[in-house]
């Protein structure tokens, strides 16, 4: 490989890169001193490793989506745009009153074809893990005709969690993130044939 190919790759590196599916992690928090930012870096990094897909971090923070129907909502066409990119999506959810956050759900509801027919794995996290929250989202998931897989992350704010606030997993979750993305990536590549 020559000097060029060192510098951009080959041909079939980047071809590689260009037909892998697009995975946004999506952060579904956004109060002040939220966790998910951590949570959803860690997701990333162990993602990174496998090289198997596009990982990008979508903060709906990012977006200052006010309530559906309530004003302007100068980031809607920029949330729409990437959603519109992705082939599924790894969701970082914390439980709020045993259910998602209203932001959250305040995001998912801006959107109908965007999500249509694509892949999500959930992480989530809370008292139980989370548990309560993941299945509202998967109801809501299944509405958007976004097909969720079964393995499920559910990470405990008692033991992967220092002060409730400084994330440290325990080591047997980084071994359900990677089987939740054995599930999520063959699905996301799937359901990409039906939306062309």
């Amino acid at each position: 490989m020559g000097f060029f190919g060192k510098l951009f790759g080959t041909q079939q590196e980047e071809e590689t890169i260009m037909t892998q599916p697009n995975i946004g992690i999506i952060l579904g928090s956004t109060r002040e001193g939220r966790v998910s930012p951590q949570v959803g870096a860690w997701v990333k990094e162990l993602a990174d490793k496998r090289g198997d897909a596009n990982y990008t971090i979508i903060d709906i923070a990012d977006y200052k989506l006010p309530l559906l129907g309530e004003g302007d909502a100068p980031g809607a066409a920029a949330w729409s745009e990437i959603i519109s990119k992705q082939d599924g999506f790894v969701f970082i959810v914390q439980e709020y009153n045993h259910s998602i956050t209203g932001a959250l759900k305040n995001a998912l509801d801006y959107l109908r074809e965007e999500w249509n027919n694509k892949a999500a794995g959930i992480v989530s996290y809370g008292s139980v893990g989370g548990a309560r929250a993941a299945e509202h989202l998967r109801g809501i998931l299944g509405e958007l005709s976004v097909a969720d897989v079964r393995v499920h992350p559910a990470l405990s704010l008692f033991t992967d969690f220092e002060n409730y606030t400084e994330f440290k997993p325990a080591e047997v979750q980084a071994n359900s993130v990677n089987e939740m993305l054995d599930q999520v990536i063959p699905w996301a590549t799937a359901l990409k044939t039906i939306r062309q």
